[in-house]
């Protein structure tokens, strides 16, 4: 539940079916607290349940995206309490991850700790050139990032960046798959939008099964997964949104030489 006197740490609006979800607290570097967990969660759970959202774009204000949690925040703490709140950051990463929606992630500057299962929690990650990752939580004294990190770029990856600390050059976040792409910092807004045109184009419940099928086929074996995707099938035949695709399709072959191909 978001407190009444929590600070605005997370704004949103949604504009032609595009959710904009912006961190908004560039004066900490967007350091994660317990009322941004609990605004990210809420933000999340009413955009899951907006039938209008085709696609959610998720940035940050400031020069760095999320400089990790805020440590700050726990001087004079318990136990307990830190314990609470880590819970409701996994509620918050959740949220994203398990929203309906494609989830984009367009990060900048710093991405640390939080920041970086923030960005992971998404479907996919756009990143301004320049951009550097770490994951220091062992270097802090706890624990984080050690289930995410090692399903995105594997085990031996994830040891190495979470021993060491060592900073993660944007370059490298995309050979190691942490990010999909790279784009000049004045054009990664403009390059969001671009996507999120794009997905909005394509029937919304193809997308929203596309996503489940794919989310849920990565937890199994392949004879499974494809029961999964069959299923997934059988739900789109029953909807008429598949007849569009297809119309939309043969108009596109009409009017190119390069037609997609389909499988």
């Amino acid at each position: 539940m978001i407190g009444e006197s929590d600070p605005v740490r997370v704004r949103w609006e949604t504009t032609d079916g595009v959710a904009y979800v912006e961190l908004s607290r560039p004066e900490a570097r967007n350091a994660v607290d317990l009322p941004m967990c609990r605004q990210l969660r809420a933000a999340f759970e009413e955009i899951d349940a907006d039938d209008d959202v085709r696609v959610v774009l998720l940035s940050a204000r400031g020069p760095s995206f999320c400089a990790g949690a805020d440590l700050k925040e726990r001087t004079g703490k318990d136990a307990g309490w830190v314990r609470r709140r880590r819970v409701a950051s996994f509620a918050a990463y959740a949220a994203i991850e398990q929203c309906r929606r494609p989830v984009v992630a367009l990060v900048h500057g710093a991405v640390v700790g939080s920041g970086c299962e923030i960005t992971m929690a998404a479907d996919f990650a756009v990143a301004a050139e320049g951009t550097t990752f770490r994951f220091p939580e062992p270097h802090w004294g706890t624990v984080g990032a050690t289930q995410r990190l090692q399903r995105v770029i594997g085990k031996r990856r994830a040891k190495e960046l979470l021993f060491t600390n060592r900073p993660l050059p944007a370059t490298e976040a995309l050979d190691l798959g942490l990010v999909s792409r790279l784009v000049p910092s004045e054009r990664l807004r403009e390059t969001g939008a671009e996507i999120a045109r794009t997905i909005g184009e394509a029937p919304p419940l193809a997308i929203a099964l596309t996503k489940r099928a794919v989310d849920l086929g990565s937890e199994t074996d392949l004879d499974r997964g494809i029961r999964i995707e069959m299923a997934a099938i059988e739900q789109c035949l029953a909807d008429d949104g598949w007849r569009d695709g297809v119309d939309r399709f043969t108009r596109r072959e009409r009017g190119t030489d390069n037609p997609a191909e389909e499988g």
